[in-house]
């Protein structure tokens, strides 16, 4: 396992694809993105009368541990992997930021209205118990949850600015966070969920410091005003040259919370 030069920063910047592959330290060389269809985009409930909730309530919205079976999963707020503020995520072109902030769980559109926590996988399903082996330790996964509410039709243009990032930025593009430059070298329409009144996936493909790439998931959902967003990061899919997958239960768990 080659450690990769930003680990350094990974756990303390743990933004979207790049982050949590740094964490890692490890590379793929023959990773591949996924273009196994598209996300059901469209088709919308109308929400140009709709107000935005507040921070406060969005957070009220978020997973909490009992929302979840215990032996499985386990909720934290977050603070200490996720990026405080868009300010400090950068892409190094403005077609593709939405992508960048709906991965690292921030609004990928114009709203103050946000929460966001993280949901990990309990090593081994044990409950919490110390993992029987190193392969069950080794199994990490984690998804970044990210809430935003938008007035008015905000929502939608939100989603908008995701699915035409997905087509404008298929090449690739430079992101810096927290000083940090990675390369996000391809990206791919991915297969969605299905829910909420509109939903897109993409693939993005992380070049891990030339020793190959990595794939990574995100999957962007709009339910009314609302939208979640859901990354995850899967350490033993890193060297399958699959993309860590975001677990459906996650998913409809969060989404069955929101109004």
């Amino acid at each position: 396992m080659k450690r990769s030069s930003g680990a350094r920063v990974g756990a303390t910047v743990a933004v979207g694809a790049v982050a949590l592959a740094l964490i890692t330290g490890c590379s793929s060389d023959d990773s591949k993105g996924s273009d196994e269809g598209k996300g059901k985009e469209g088709a919308a409930t109308p929400t140009t009368a709709a107000k935005a909730l507040s921070a406060a309530e969005l957070e009220k919205l978020l997973l909490a541990d009992a929302d979840l079976d215990a032996k499985k999963y386990k909720v934290e707020d977050g603070d200490d992997t996720l990026p405080k503020s868009k300010a400090g995520v950068k892409a190094d072109k403005s077609e593709c930021e939405a992508l960048v902030w709906a991965t690292g769980a921030l609004p990928p559109g114009d709203t103050d209205a946000a929460a966001s926590n993280t949901v990990s996988q309990v090593p081994g399903g044990s409950g919490g118990d110390a993992p029987e082996d190193i392969s069950d330790a080794l199994n990490i996964n984690m998804t970044f949850v990210g809430l935003s509410s938008y007035d008015g039709d905000g929502a939608e243009k939100a989603m908008k600015l995701v699915s035409d990032g997905v087509s404008a930025c298929g090449g690739g593009y430079g992101m810096t966070a927290e000083g940090e430059t990675t390369k996000v070298t391809k990206i791919a329409t991915a297969t969605s969920s299905g829910q909420g009144d509109e939903s897109v996936a993409y693939v993005q493909s992380v070049d891990m410091d030339g020793e190959g790439t990595a794939d990574f998931k995100t999957e962007v959902v709009r339910k009314g005003n609302t939208i979640a967003t859901f990354y995850s990061f899967d350490l033993a899919a890193l060297g399958s040259g699959k993309p860590s997958e975001i677990p459906a239960d996650v998913i409809s768990a969060q989404l069955g919370k929101i109004k």
